[in-house]
Parts: structure tokens; sequence; C-alpha cells
């Protein structure tokens, strides 16, 4: 009985030791801006601090303003715990979306979103106005094709997803090795009593 009480219990110290590793995912812990901020002038620099440090050429900033354009201005730097990404002069006042999906120390892709409201248009919205202005009608077509992907909606569905495969692994790899455990011990408990 002491033996499957034993086993047992190395089964469950196996099983929570599993599962700590998916929680084990980087953390996002301060932004510039900050999230839900507003401010009069756009920002030329998005940063995103995690609370460990995030993998080199895997991390991604977007900046998508209220008009669904794109705002972000070549890739995403890491540094250390620091993933940035420069932004263009903004355009329309409103909020706008930083969308981001990084590595996290652990392996695992972390996604989500932080917003900040421009409350003035920025000097891109009256250069907008002014090509509008001067540029021909254009005939009604087919939409044009998606800027790109969607950080927003990826960070919705990573924040959903991330880890639980992994987590779901270990937990099944822990109750087969428990089960097996068991087994074995129950087996050795009828053998000493029959002698």
């Amino acid at each position: 009985m002491r033996r499957l009480l034993t086993v047992l219990l190395l089964a469950c110290v196996a099983l929570l030791c599993a599962v700590t590793p998916a929680q084990a995912h980087n953390v996002l812990i301060d932004s510039d801006p900050k999230d839900g901020a507003e401010l009069a002038t756009g920002p030329e620099t998005i940063t995103l601090t995690f609370d460990q440090p995030v993998r080199q050429g895997f991390a991604q900033i977007s900046v998508t303003g209220p008009d669904g354009t794109r705002w972000e201005d070549g890739k995403t730097a890491v540094n250390r715990a620091k993933a940035s990404v420069r932004v263009k002069a903004l355009g329309p006042a409103g909020e706008y979306v930083v969308g981001y999906r990084i590595l996290s120390a652990d392996g695992h892709p972390v996604s989500s979103k932080i917003t900040f409201t421009l409350t003035a248009p920025g000097p891109a919205s009256s250069a907008q106005a002014t090509e509008q202005a001067t540029a021909e009608p254009v005939p009604a077509g087919p939409a044009p094709a998606d800027q790109g992907p969607d950080l927003g909606a990826q960070a919705a569905e990573a924040a959903q997803n991330g880890g639980a495969g992994m987590a779901v692994l270990w937990i099944a790899a822990s109750i087969v090795l428990l089960g097996g455990a068991t087994v074995v011990a129950m087996r050795r408990t009828k053998e000493g009593g029959a002698r």
C-alpha cells in the first residue's frame, strides 16, 4: 500500500510540473503609449515591455488606424524584454489599435492588443485630404486586397489557443504515466501478498 501511495504522489508531482510551463508565457507589463491613452500628437515609436525576454526574429507589432489604414513603419525591433516599432505620422483622429504577436521565452506565441486614441488629426490627415481633392475619380471595381494579417484578430485567437495544446499533451502524458505506475504498483502489491 505504501508503494502505491508513493507512486501516486510522484505522478501528481509530475502532473503539476507538466502544467506549470504552460503558464510561463510572457506577459505585457508596460507600453508606451499606455493602453487606453489619449494623445494630442501621434507617437514616433510604439514600445511594449514584457516580464521576460522576447525571442528575436519572431516579434510583430502592427498599428491600425480608425479607418483601417496601417501606420507601422518598418520591422519590429527586439531588445531583451522590449519590442518596438517606428510609427509613421498619423492621420485621422480616433482609436488606433496596436496588435502584437511575440514568441515567449518558453517558446509559445503570445498575442494581444492595446489601444490609444488620437484626439486631433495628425499631419497625414491633411496630406490625405489634399490628395483626395486633387485625385481624379476612380471607377468602381473590386475591393482592394487586404493589406496584410490583422494582428488584432490573431491576438484574440492566440490568447485563447497559445499553449493550450501543450498543456493538454502534458496532462494526457501524465495520466498515462499515472495509470501505468498504478498498474505496476498493484501487481507488486499482489505478488507481495501472495508470498
